[in-house]
């Protein structure tokens, strides 16, 4: 079994907010799959999901962006499932909003729930794939900008994105990260 993990904060203060991409992914993918629900378990909401063939599970981690890695560390140890077999959704500010980036493994590049997860799982071993939700707008602090909606103008090309990050998350479930990162970066 595969885990996609999708980051963002609880809270109908945070719905549909840039930092909230990998939750919005996740509910494209459950949707896709008709995903009969969610369960609260592992510090999140969880659906068990088939893509392409495959068994997976949609974590949406429920411990606030900073602490996510408490949630991804239980849904791991309870399926005991390699690090290499999770994927995290997840925001990136220095990304443009037509742009994702799939990786196999490294830093967290400042994206604080990546980073916890990192830690939390002791390894940086773990795919990602970066949404892009910026720049950051001059004047703006990045903290407000991550947290603030998209406007707009910029919905039709950010769900259009969304989509695209969802295709290539399948890709991920059915064909691996590197095939993957060749049809997607």
């Amino acid at each position: 079994m595969k885990l996609l993990v999708g980051l963002g904060n609880p809270g109908r203060a945070y719905e549909a907010s840039r930092h909230n991409v990998g939750f919005e992914v996740l509910e494209i993918l459950a949707a896709r799959a008709g995903s009969p629900g969610r369960r609260t378990r592992f510090q999140g909401e969880t659906a068990q999901a088939t893509l392409r063939g495959q068994p997976v599970l949609l974590l949406w981690p429920l411990t606030w962006m900073n602490l996510s890695g408490a949630s991804v560390l239980a849904a791991r140890d309870f399926y005991k499932i390699d690090a290499t077999d999770i994927l995290i959704l997840c925001d990136d500010f220095q990304l443009s909003t037509d742009t994702i980036r799939l990786r196999a493994n490294g830093s967290a590049g400042g994206q604080n729930g990546l980073a916890d997860i990192v830690a939390r799982l002791g390894t940086t071993s773990v795919p990602r794939l970066r949404i892009g939700i910026g720049p950051v707008e001059p004047g703006w602090k990045t903290a407000d900008f991550v947290l603030g909606k998209f406007a707009q103008s910029e919905r039709a090309n950010v769900d259009l994105l969304l989509g695209r990050a969802a295709d290539a998350a399948e890709e991920w479930v059915a064909l691996g990260i590197e095939a993957a990162m060749n049809r997607y970066n």
